[in-house]
């Protein structure tokens, strides 16, 4: 699995003033011996164009956003919970399934493994049922059945969010520096990360998703996200 695949983004508009940003890309989620957890959003296709940012909870609970604009690190820290936020250049490189995310002081190199049977269990279901916010709701409660992952539920400034996962490949091999710290060995994410209601995994994966976001408000936090392909 790679970016290679086509991805899609869109903007639209519901009854009653909400307004749905729709995110299409990968999240990575993954733990270290140190005790520091990343979660790395990759986004080719989404309302404010490709970009990626990166979520690190330290081993005190410490949270800080990585994003590469005000407009995403507005955004992003409207709908997640931050103890701290830097604007800094996000890179994501991949060759094959070695993926580098480089961001600022942050260097993290990870390598994916052979899809399990929940990633064929997910690229199963045709991809365009995979996204609707209505099939994400049914199958939530299948869902619990990972620890801590929750894939709807209400997000900060009154957001709604959906994940649909349509693929999920482990992580077998990471390692990453933050600030001159070598984070040390691939670990779970343990404990679960808490930047909104749900974790990633506790086992380290790539997740091919789908993220929707349904503002609360038909205004809110819209000013340069371009509608996308319909």
């Amino acid at each position: 699995m790679g970016p290679g695949r086509p991805v899609t983004a869109r903007v639209s508009r519901r009854s009653a003033g909400r307004t749905r940003l729709r995110f299409d890309g990968w999240i990575t989620g993954i733990g270290t011996s140190s005790g520091t957890r990343a979660v790395v959003g990759y986004w080719p296709r989404a309302p404010f164009g490709p970009f990626a940012d990166v979520m690190l909870e330290r081993p005190d609970g410490h949270r800080v956003l990585l994003a590469p604009t005000p407009l995403i690190a507005t955004f992003v820290a409207g709908t997640y919970a931050f103890d701290e936020v830097r604007i800094v250049p996000v890179r994501v490189d991949v060759a094959e399934q070695d993926w580098t995310v480089e961001a600022s002081t942050l260097t993290l190199r990870f390598t994916t493994g052979r899809r399990g049977l929940l990633g064929f269990l997910l690229r199963a279901v045709p991809a365009p049922l995979a996204a609707r916010p209505g099939w994400i709701s049914c199958v939530a409660v299948l869902a619990r059945a990972l620890p801590g992952v929750r894939i709807c539920g209400s997000a900060g400034a009154g957001r709604y969010e959906w994940y649909g996962a349509k693929d999920l490949h482990p992580v077998v091999a990471a390692h990453a520096r933050y600030e001159g710290e070598d984070l040390g060995l691939l670990a779970p994410v343990e404990p679960p990360v808490r930047f909104g209601f749900g974790s990633t995994p506790r086992r380290p994966c790539l997740v091919r998703v789908t993220t929707t976001v349904a503002l609360k408000r038909q205004n809110d936090t819209l000013r340069g996200a371009a509608p996308a392909e319909r």
